[in-house]
């Protein structure tokens, strides 16, 4: 995997450029960030308006989801333990958390492997 591409896995293995968030802002695109607004308020049960659709990556510097940058448990536990992805964590095979996402993308799993 070339060092760019390993900048864009998020800590939790979740391949950033690969989320609508991350494609809307790079490609300004306002009718993929109104989709993704829309079916994020729908799961997520919240108001987000497509203004909130900015992202730079999740490790990156630069804008942030208001749920990436203040809410996801997963960035938080990694910046605190000062890991560069839950792949370098001690407790990656028991945690839970990690644990719900990879159930839901196995590739993230493949992702964190990759070093």
């Amino acid at each position: 995997m070339e060092n760019r591409k390993k900048d864009m896995i998020a800590f939790c293995g979740l391949d950033c450029e690969r989320c609508d968030a991350y494609i809307a802002t790079h490609n300004d695109d306002q009718a993929l960030r109104e989709k993704t607004a829309k079916l994020w308020s729908e799961l997520n049960h919240a108001p987000i308006l497509p203004e909130h659709i900015n992202c730079d990556g999740c490790r990156a510097n630069g804008r942030k989801t208001v749920y990436c940058e203040s809410l996801c448990a997963i960035r938080q536990c990694a910046m605190k333990k000062g890991v560069n992805t839950c792949g370098d964590c001690v407790d990656m095979d028991v945690c839970p958390t990690l644990g719900a996402v990879i159930a839901n993308n196995p590739e993230a799993l493949n992702n964190l492997m990759e070093k």
